[in-house]
């Protein structure tokens, strides 16, 4: 058995599409058997660290995610609950941007709704469109509307699956999200690996963070291209890709902790 430490990983995975598989009904989001056993192994290794990061609000990610030891983000990072600790939130300032924000969006959001089979999810601190019922007819005033929404200062749109993910404050996607992280759980960069799984443009734009820093980045589906990242095709396919990157790693905890749960 090899005990030798080797460098610390922290591990960074967005749920919808990643964890979970791409459901008709968002509410029916489950995280996949396969991903769930994977998170509880990495995070009971003391030389991991794991976060599930994702544009749903905090509430919704702590009633999916049940793996102790897991540090938990919301609304694409703004909102974090520690492992066993508190709930953090991006504080006064960022708040009082978002009611300025959403008061000077809404009123366009609210003619997107109008359009038949578009549907507004409201998570406060974004929204997301959903559009997959959505008929093609419907397609140029919906573009029309979104660019209304993209002049707005401060406005940033990411692509998902089926749906626009609209952050109303600076500092807002995945990227933030990440560096957040890295300053709540006392992560250097630089100087320690990060690895980030995800499959929207919100996560393109975080991978493309963590390999700036020397980090790894795993693609999971077709909907986004990094290049130098791993792409597997499903949640079932990433948790076999990141025991393969546990096992060949120098640090071998991951390996003994999944031998001594089988």
């Amino acid at each position: 058995m090899n005990t030798k430490p080797g460098p610390r990983l922290l591990w960074v995975f967005d749920f919808d599409g990643t964890l979970s598989s791409i459901v008709p009904d968002r509410a029916e989001a489950r995280i996949h058997r396969d991903c769930e056993r994977m998170l509880r192994i990495l995070a009971r290794s003391p030389w991991n660290r794991v976060a599930v990061l994702s544009s749903r609000t905090l509430d919704d990610v702590v009633a999916r995610v049940a793996v102790p030891g897991v540090f938990l983000g919301g609304a694409s990072g703004l909102e974090w609950k520690l492992p066993g600790g508190p709930r953090i939130g991006p504080g006064a300032a960022s708040e009082a941007q978002l009611m300025e924000k959403r008061r000077t969006v809404f009123p366009i959001l609210m003619e997107m709704s109008a359009i038949p089979g578009v549907e507004i999810e409201d998570k406060r601190w974004s929204v997301a469109i959903h559009y997959r019922n959505a008929s093609p007819g419907s397609f140029r005033r919906k573009l029309s509307l979104l660019q209304r929404l993209k002049g707005r200062t401060g406005i940033r749109v990411y692509r998902g699956p089926e749906a626009l993910e609209v952050q109303l404050v600076r500092g807002g996607g995945k990227s933030f999200g990440v560096r957040r992280l890295c300053r709540l759980a006392g992560w250097d960069p630089a100087r320690e690996r990060v690895v980030y799984a995800g499959d929207d443009e919100n996560d393109a734009v975080a991978i493309r963070w963590v390999q700036s820093k020397g980090g790894a980045g795993i693609v999971v589906g077709n909907r986004i291209t990094v290049p130098r990242a791993r792409r597997v095709a499903d949640p079932a396919g990433l948790a076999r890709a990141v025991h393969e990157f546990a096992d060949g790693a120098p640090n071998r905890d991951m390996v003994n902790a999944r031998e001594g749960s089988a």
